[in-house]
């Protein structure tokens, strides 16, 4: 008999169903067994009655919480089954994998009259176990959004004539600044692990490719312990060509973070908030733009908060984290853009203005920076001079080359879909990633 998936079950009362899943929750008396079983699409209840169907006992008996199995029976009516009014009378149930004892507490067991309260397992134990954690209704809706935020995402940028590319995540030079980076033996020389597709989104534009976009793997050799950092993450980032100024980048991805959010609001939204907490905000267009210098002042007229003169050319952690409160006040908003950061904070690639300011912003959600995005400079002498000004000619001398034959004006940005997770849901890294790497964590 063919698998039925348990939300379609559901709706088949009367009918002779075969359900298969993980075993949510069992509860097995002298007269009765209740199991409730879970699949990726719902729970059901099954209910045995043991003078009814003895032929079942032996293999309850056996049947432990996580162990998965497969039950064929009649999905029946039953107002009094608090789980969906339907449950499932079953003619059999075979036993595919019986679970042991959990080593980890995936979730905090509230105290009774007869027993303490069980505290959750860290962080660091469920990785540990992540396949187990995973099973939880939240870190599955968790996933099921993550995968409607890339569709979106992609979804809009097809619809605008943008081609998905898959660019080399071994590469011969580091792709940002030449630190950070993990080497890698590569037969007779040292390769790199990609800190971003940069360079070859780049090289897209000089190829006439004119819209691309990438989502795959990035790494970061920083010894950071934060909630928000991670040595390999999944990166989303687009280029496009024939663009007038940063501007144009801006208004992309303002227009592309609206519909994605829209999007997941639409098919999770209700789901998110009842098991997560926040609401999905879907924002209003154009977000809020501030140069850093005038964000500076602002948070210190309205909060006092200051930060010394040598480091107001980059955007602090906590004025990151301050912003959020600014840009709600002030605008009633959860994205914030800032520019005008200084040219030494910024990549030689940025295109800077005449003034020498770079023409480049970071993006901020929720008091978190999730884009860097430019105008990237184009033009081969200028770029090459920039390149030089950071001592970099050498190491990005192949780089160089994809400006020397034509290259139109170009600009683009990168999103982490781990930390636009982690933001949307409320969590820190380690939980919104299918499975969490850093300086300490190189298993499962």
């Amino acid at each position: 008999m063919e698998r039925t998936y348990i939300e379609d079950a559901c709706k088949k009362a009367g009918e002779t169903v075969l359900v298969k899943g993980f075993i949510d929750n069992l509860r097995d008396s002298k007269y009765m067994a209740f199991i409730v079983i879970k699949d990726i699409t719902g729970k059901i209840q099954i209910t045995v009655e043991k003078e009814k169907q003895p032929e079942l006992l032996d293999t309850i008996a056996q049947l432990t919480g996580d162990s998965v199995i497969s039950v064929k029976g009649v999905v029946n009516a039953n107002d009094y089954v608090k789980l969906g009014g339907v449950e499932i009378i079953p003619e059999e149930i075979t036993a595919e994998s019986i679970a042991d004892a959990l080593p980890i507490i995936r979730k905090t067991i509230p105290a009774t009259k007869k027993h303490k309260e069980v505290e959750r397992s860290s962080i660091d134990q469920r990785i540990d176990y992540r396949w187990i954690d995973l099973r939880t209704d939240e870190n599955q809706l968790m996933f099921k959004v993550q995968t409607a935020m890339v569709a979106a995402l992609r979804e809009f940028l097809l619809e605008r004539k943008f081609i998905e590319i898959h660019t080399p995540k071994l590469i011969g030079a580091a792709s940002e600044s030449g630190a950070d980076v993990f080497a890698v033996d590569y037969f007779d020389r040292q390769a790199y692990l990609a800190q971003s597709p940069q360079f070859y989104k780049q090289m897209a534009m000089a190829a006439g490719f004119e819209r691309i976009f990438e989502s795959g793997p990035v790494f970061r050799a920083e010894k950071s312990y934060t909630n928000r950092h991670a040595t390999e993450f999944t990166g989303f980032d687009l280029e496009f060509s024939y663009i007038d100024s940063v501007k144009d980048v801006m208004k992309m991805e303002e227009e592309l973070l609206t519909y994605m959010l829209k999007k997941v609001s639409e098919q999770y939204g209700e789901e998110i908030k009842e098991l997560f907490g926040p609401e999905v905000i879907v924002p209003t267009t154009p977000f809020p733009v501030v140069d850093l210098k005038e964000l500076y002042d602002e948070l210190e007229k309205n909060y006092g908060f200051t930060v010394p003169e040598e480091e107001k050319n980059d955007l602090t952690t906590e004025a990151e984290q301050l912003s959020y409160k600014w840009v709600q006040e002030k605008y009633g908003h959860e994205f914030l853009f800032v520019t005008g950061f200084g040219v030494e904070k910024r990549p030689f690639y940025h295109m800077r203005d005449e003034k020498g300011v770079p023409q480049g912003y970071d993006l901020i959600w929720r008091g978190v920076e999730i884009t860097t995005g430019a105008q990237r400079e184009h033009r081969y002498e200028i770029l090459k001079a920039q390149a030089e000004e950071k001592g970099l000619k050498d190491d990005v001398e192949f780089y160089l080359e994809f400006f020397k034959y034509g290259c139109p004006p170009h600009g683009g940005f990168g999103l982490g879909v781990d930390r636009m997770t982690m933001l949307l849901l409320n969590v820190g890294i380690k939980d919104a990633m299918f499975i969490f790497r850093g300086p300490n964590r190189l298993t499962p």
